[in-house]
């Protein structure tokens, strides 16, 4: 088990007060390391820290803004001397909260180009930044892993049939920018597990499925059927690949994408 073991290391999380990012910061606090729990609110992120234990710190950090990054680098550094793992999180999915317009909006004959842009610059961006910024760190330490969070559909095109309601009405249809994005974070990590790999660095993916969050029940149905396990995924179901991820239990590993998903993409 002392594989699996953070104690002694630094690990930061972007998105840390969302459902999964939280989630991510509970794993590796628990796995023993000292969290830096990242988000674009400080507030969020303190009280998250604070819950968890006096050795993590909350962070309000800017993933698309290089000198938010800058400076959150050098926070870090002050405060515990090296970044050991950094779980790029952060990102964006769509939502359409009007109901009378995200059917149409959500075409991709009408898809708007600033929500494509947004996407772009939060998911693929905000990934190369953070890595460039605080990756940098571990390349001149000699040792870290990055862990990328895609998405199955960073693998598979979107099943739009799972967004039609008990009537076969399509409600909505999933945008284009997130599948397309998640599939270059899978793009990016290959490329710099090969930059990086002669300094020590480690760089992997995690595609997650689908979680349950309170979704209408025609796509909670509509999607466990789809899934070999016959259920969407719950929030802590993500934790143990997190820590296998993080520490020395996947020492060998890199360059790869790992595909948690109760068996989405297998049929």
């Amino acid at each position: 088990m002392e594989l699996f073991s953070l104690a002694g290391k630094t690990a930061i999380v972007t998105g840390a007060c969302g459902l999964l990012g939280q989630q991510h910061c509970m794993a590796l606090a628990e796995a023993g390391a000292q969290v830096v729990m990242a988000d674009l609110q400080e507030g969020p992120c303190k009280q998250l820290a604070e819950r968890s234990g006096d050795k993590h710190m909350g962070l309000g950090v800017d993933v698309t803004d290089p000198a938010s990054l800058e400076q959150a680098r050098q926070r870090i550094l002050e405060r515990y001397g090296r970044i050991d793992v950094l779980v790029n999180n952060a990102a964006i999915n769509d939502m359409f909260e009007n109901p009378t317009l995200g059917r149409k909006q959500s075409m991709f004959e009408h898809y708007p180009l600033e929500m494509w842009d947004r996407s772009w610059k939060v998911n693929v961006s905000g990934v190369f930044l953070c890595s460039q910024i605080l990756g940098s760190v571990m390349a001149e330490q000699g040792s870290g892993s990055i862990i990328n969070i895609a998405s199955t559909y960073g693998v598979v095109a979107p099943d739009q049939s799972i967004y039609r309601d008990e009537a076969g009405e399509q409600t909505f249809y999933k945008s284009p920018s997130y599948p397309v994005t998640k599939s270059a974070v899978i793009g990016f990590t290959k490329f710099l597990a090969s930059y990086w790999g002669h300094r020590g660095v480690r760089v992997n993916a995690l595609s997650p499925g689908g979680v349950e969050n309170g979704q209408d029940e025609y796509f909670k149905h509509n999607y466990s059927n789809k899934t070999l396990l016959g259920r969407m995924a719950a929030p802590s179901d993500y934790k143990g690949a997190i820590v296998f991820l993080a520490s020395d239990a996947s020492t060998y590993m890199t360059g790869a994408n790992l595909v948690v998903d109760g068996g989405w993409t297998a049929i």
